[in-house]
């Protein structure tokens, strides 16, 4: 199972900002900037690289602030199975830009594209942005994308893992 990030910039306006993916997994789909940990990383530190990768904005570790645990399984293709940490960020430097695999977009809070995202996206990112931190597991159907199950609950005292991921 991969470990992964994802990391929402939320701005002084409480507006969000979401990439639609351009290609690879999840392509069409409106998302948080986040990946795949690489070799030597934390948590922290591929939220940060992936964030500047995919909108070019530059941020401080420290300003990530944790919310969400997330277990994402996909039974048709356990190659897809990966956790992720999930971050807040208010305070970063930068303008936002378009890369190769991100096209982004600032959204208000009742305007996020739930149509255009992952279906559990719905539950669980309404808790992250009313300020619960969450532990949770989400169960993908058949064909990859509906959702099987979902379980989340309150998780106030989440602390990631901080060691590198070995490979």
């Amino acid at each position: 199972m991969r470990p992964t990030t994802l990391c929402f910039p939320v701005n002084a306006r409480g507006q969000i900002l979401l990439g639609r993916k351009k290609r690879g997994f999840g392509v069409s789909k409106w998302n948080g900037f986040g990946g795949k940990i690489e070799k030597g990383e934390t948590f922290r530190t591929c939220a940060i690289r992936e964030l500047y990768e995919e909108c070019h904005l530059t941020a401080d570790e420290a300003a990530l602030q944790l919310v969400a645990y997330l277990d994402f399984r996909f039974p048709a293709e356990p190659a897809y199975d990966h956790i992720g940490y999930v971050y807040l960020l208010h305070d970063w430097k930068g303008t936002v830009t378009a890369s190769e695999e991100m096209e982004p977009r600032w959204f208000s809070l009742s305007s996020l594209p739930y149509g255009e995202m992952w279906k559990a996206d719905v539950i669980w990112i309404p808790m992250i942005l009313s300020g619960r931190t969450i532990s949770g597991t989400i169960i993908f159907g058949d064909d990859n994308d509906s959702i099987a199950h979902t379980a989340f609950s309150d998780a106030p005292d989440l602390i990631e893992q901080t060691i590198s991921y070995p490979f």
